[in-house]
């Protein structure tokens, strides 16, 4: 249950105008003036422990703005691929929030809340069949983590869905509070297809945080829209392999990946709380 401290979290970011100080943050995280940008750029390294040295820039002045530096590349051979027949990938670097079976079309998000499959997929009951007695990972990304994020499985886009929302804050405090959070918030879903059936990666926006882009669309969030936008892919021949960059935040937040009924085996080290890396062991393909 939440405690007083989780509701009084809540209670504050419940009137703040989210969506207009996420604008205003965007727009300060692409300011190209050196010395707020550096400053910046060392003062979250330290509040955060952010280790640049795994960066292929490891200097606070070899990044353009303190958006760059939150999308830094990695060099490589700093996230190793797990290897073996079956590996599905740990898609971004974090922690696990939540991870487990879809029951009954409902995702756990904490003690005492879940939310509606359909409603996380903007609304769409057919879309949402496919991943009904599946299997989900929500994961956390915090400011001081890897910000790109990585196709778990090779796979075929086959639409991407724009859904509206809030822009709460995803940490576990407010994941305790707020009901239906990952439903409420801004998101962006896209779906493949692989060789382990239907895959989703959500990425949900949060305060601060609605700024979403991907390697096939650039930045797809903001604008923000009055209703679900879809997408379809399905003749453009848009194929990512195991392991590649396939989006990014700009600035932290959560993804959702979802597969379908009976297609993967959560690893034994996915559990609430655990510490992840991309690349990393998420799961094992079934059969």
């Amino acid at each position: 249950m939440p405690s007083l401290a989780d509701r009084l979290l809540a209670l504050i970011q419940w009137p703040l105008p989210q969506h207009w100080l996420s604008r205003i943050v965007l727009a300060f995280t692409r300011w190209r003036f050196r010395p707020f940008k550096n400053f910046m750029i060392r003062l979250i390294c330290r509040l955060y422990r952010v280790d640049l040295s795994e960066a292929v820039k490891t200097e606070a002045e070899g990044y353009e703005s303190f958006n760059a530096f939150f999308t830094r590349a990695l060099t490589g051979g700093a996230r190793p691929l797990a290897s073996g027949e079956g590996a599905v990938l740990c898609p971004v670097d974090g922690a696990v929030s939540q991870a487990g079976e879809i029951q009954d079309g409902r995702v756990f998000q904490a003690k005492g809340k879940d939310f509606s499959l359909a409603e996380l997929l903007g609304g769409d009951a057919e879309r949402a069949r496919s991943f009904a007695g599946g299997t989900f990972a929500t994961l956390y990304l915090s400011p001081k983590d890897y910000h790109r994020i990585h196709m778990p499985l090779a796979g075929e886009l086959v639409e991407t869905v724009q859904v509206p929302g809030r822009l709460w804050a995803v940490n576990p405090a407010t994941a305790r509070a707020v009901p239906r959070l990952f439903a409420r918030n801004e998101r962006l879903a896209a779906i493949f297809e692989t060789e382990a059936g239907p895959m989703a990666l959500v990425m949900v926006g949060a305060i601060f945080v609605s700024a979403v882009e991907t390697v096939w669309g650039g930045l797809e969030t903001p604008p923000t829209r009055s209703r679900p936008h879809r997408k379809n892919y399905r003749d453009a021949a848009m194929r990512l392999d195991f392991g590649a960059e396939m989006g990014r935040f700009n600035m932290g937040s959560t993804v959702i990946a979802l597969f379908g009924p009976g297609a993967v085996e959560l690893a034994p080290a996915i559990t609430p709380g655990a510490p992840i890396r991309m690349g990393q062991l998420l799961a094992n393909l079934r059969g």
